[in-house]
């Protein structure tokens, strides 16, 4: 299989997985929470560096970083219901959370960085 294929293939699996997760949303906000909650990006992104380096260090550096940076993910979690229920806007809320979590991410990968506990 070609690059760009096995590239187009990735795109699709990927966009089917993030509409199906939009779609189950419609119909049960906890079923959807459920399937995006899984952690599917990283299972096919380290099922992809696998197929494409067949490295272990690679791809255990790749899962210990995505360990460490899911705890700045969750403020976004946290700060956008605050703001929805505070009475913020849908899109400002979403930019201010989004914000927030792009900070929490610097921050948290200078600081990894620093203590050398990511590559």
């Amino acid at each position: 299989m070609s690059a760009s294929t096995q590239f187009l293939a990735r795109v699709i699996v990927s966009a089917l997985l993030i509409a199906a997760a939009a779609a189950i949303a419609r119909r049960s906000t906890l079923a959807g929470a459920l399937l995006v909650s899984l952690p599917l990006t990283s299972l096919l992104t380290l099922i992809w560096v696998w197929l494409d380096t067949h490295d272990k260090e690679r791809v255990a550096a790749l899962a210990t970083d995505i360990l460490w940076l899911v705890v700045p993910s969750l403020l976004l979690f946290v700060l956008l219901p605050i703001l929805l229920r505070a009475g913020w806007g849908f899109w400002q809320s979403l930019m201010m959370s989004c914000v927030a979590t792009a900070a929490a991410y610097a921050g948290a990968t200078a600081l990894l960085r620093g203590l050398r506990l990511t590559s």
